[in-house]
């Protein structure tokens, strides 16, 4: 039988100095002109918490609003701040930049990682209120260290800083005199990931109501890679973050595959579950810092705020049939094969058109498409046009070309099928995944039958191959045939129970 999503979880991570110090356009900005305009603008144009929370799609990401809400207002919607807006959201939180930074030292193993005492003093109170910040996580954050240290191990022991509102707060060491992949940067990098997925899973528990206990697999899938000179993306990011999160039965693997690694490792944790290899299997990833402003120098020259300022992680609970959630069809997988071909129309016809024509099905049986669900506030600035409706449209398209779609329909195609996109630019995190509670919510509650989750990547970044990549399957409402088979099996052991008891009486007779 079909594995089933459980459930899934999301979580934003404001961080502003890290966009400052950690994303990649910024710190090569500083190497090769480092007294651009560029830098001395930026801070100007950072939003604060507030402003992050108000934010209608970052409102959208954590569930208090559905995509469907979001796609009625107008865009852009930088200038429209949800009234109410909250921290907490129905699949998650977004999670200030002080708060993340304690997570962030109580994920470290190797003590690399120390923080300003007074720091450490003033934002300890609310991240020990944190409901899901247990005895455990706790007990891990230090008392800190003296601000002469943290500038002695900055200046001259080749020490990545760690900045809150422009000071420093601490510093994280590099963790190999020699080895790059062991730096200070790298570090820093790694641990960001680890920590905003440690938190997504937490939330994880927290939506699904399973025990920690109950995972037995992990598979993490962000865009890092942890490991030394000698095996440099060796791994195992997974079970370091169920180490912290607390799932002390669980063991795990790291799946690579740029923007398409949540959809690669969401096709084989269901393939893990239905061959009754596991029960329980959670996929979760982190937030990328190299991704951090990455479109900044695009946003600042328009006057904008800066909108990629925030890390992103999600994670996903896939188990055994329970007849009721919905269910993984593994039946209908698409593949961008070695063969398929690098043009928009290939890879959409491999992914979408063939799997459905192989299962008898047309583009329509779809109700709802998830690809790659980037926010078009961050991405039409930058040249990058609205990503998910050019996807839709190409989807729309074939429908039209394989003839089951009227040329005139195409606009009414992709307001039915498609939705707008919410999901911060952090890489592996739009592809698909951020659709995944709300597709399982609507499922549940009978709005659509069927959606296609569609993850797409692009190999050629590692200058190992030119060649594209993606995999998609579709999510459906359970057919309920394990619920009818437990139903079924508890009428047969009632009617054994009476045909006992009869036997009984029948014997207490004869006496």
């Amino acid at each position: 039988m079909n594995s089933v999503l459980k459930a899934a979880s999301y979580v934003l991570v404001h961080a502003p100095d890290m966009v400052l110090q950690n994303g990649t356009t910024q710190t090569t900005e500083m190497v090769v002109n480092p007294d651009s305009e560029y830098l001395k603008t930026l801070p100007g144009h950072l939003r604060s918490y507030d402003q992050v929370v108000a934010y209608a799609p970052n409102q959208t990401y954590i569930g208090n609003m559905t995509p469907d809400e979001l796609g009625q207002l107008a865009q852009p919607w930088t200038d429209k701040p949800v009234a109410g807006a909250t921290r907490q959201g129905k699949y998650g939180e977004i999670m200030p930049q002080d708060e993340f930074l304690l997570l962030f030292q109580a994920c470290d193993m190797f003590d690399l990682v120390h923080l300003e005492r007074d720091f450490v003093a003033r934002t300890r109170p609310a991240f020990d209120a944190h409901p899901l910040m247990d005895e455990y996580i706790k007990s891990r954050v230090m008392e800190g260290v003296d601000r002469e240290q943290i500038l002695r191990f900055v200046n001259e022991e080749g020490a990545e800083g760690i900045y809150h509102q422009g000071q420093l707060a601490g510093y994280i060491k590099r963790a190999h005199d020699v080895d790059v992949n062991l730096s200070a940067h790298v570090m820093m990098e790694n641990m960001a990931s680890k920590a905003s997925a440690v938190l997504a899973l937490k939330h994880l528990i927290r939506v699904s109501g399973v025990d920690a206990g109950q995972i037995d697999y992990v598979i993490e899938c962000s865009e890092e890679a942890c490991g030394d000179m000698n095996q440099r993306g060796g791994g195992n990011f997974a079970k370091s973050i169920a180490e912290i999160a607390g799932l002390s039965g669980a063991t795990g693997c790291d799946v690579r595959g740029f923007c398409a690694a949540p959809a690669h490792a969401l096709v084989s944790a269901a393939s893990l579950v239905k061959s009754g290899t596991f029960k329980n299997v959670a996929v979760v990833a982190g937030g990328s810092t190299a991704k951090l402003g990455m479109n900044g120098k695009d946003h600042v020259r328009k006057g904008m705020q800066v909108l990629e300022d925030v890390l992103g992680g999600f994670a996903a609970l896939i188990s055994a049939n329970d007849g009721i959630n919905p269910e993984i069809d593994l039946g209908i997988v698409g593949r961008h094969t070695v063969g398929t071909g690098a043009s928009p129309q290939a890879v959409i016809t491999s992914l979408v058109l063939s799997p459905l024509e192989q299962a008898g099905m047309k583009i329509q049986d779809i109700d709802k498409y998830a690809a790659e669900l980037q926010n078009p506030d961050i991405t039409k600035p930058a040249g990058a046009g609205d990503v998910p409706l050019a996807n839709f449209k190409m989807i729309g398209a074939l429908a039209v070309k394989s003839g089951e779609l009227a040329r005139d329909g195409l606009n009414g195609f992709i307001a039915k099928h498609g939705m707008v996109g919410w999901a911060p630019t952090q890489g592996h995190i739009p592809s698909g995944a951020p659709y995944l509670g709300f597709a399982r919510q609507d499922l549940l509650d009978g709005k659509i039958r069927k959606a296609m989750i569609v993850g797409k990547g692009s190999l050629f970044l590692g200058r190992m191959t030119n060649q594209f990549d993606g995999i998609s399957f579709v999510l459906r409402a359970n057919s309920g045939d394990d619920r009818k088979q437990r139903e079924a099996i508890g009428k047969e052991e009632v009617r054994s129970m009476i045909a006992e008891a009869l036997r009984a009486f029948a014997a207490s007779l004869d006496v």
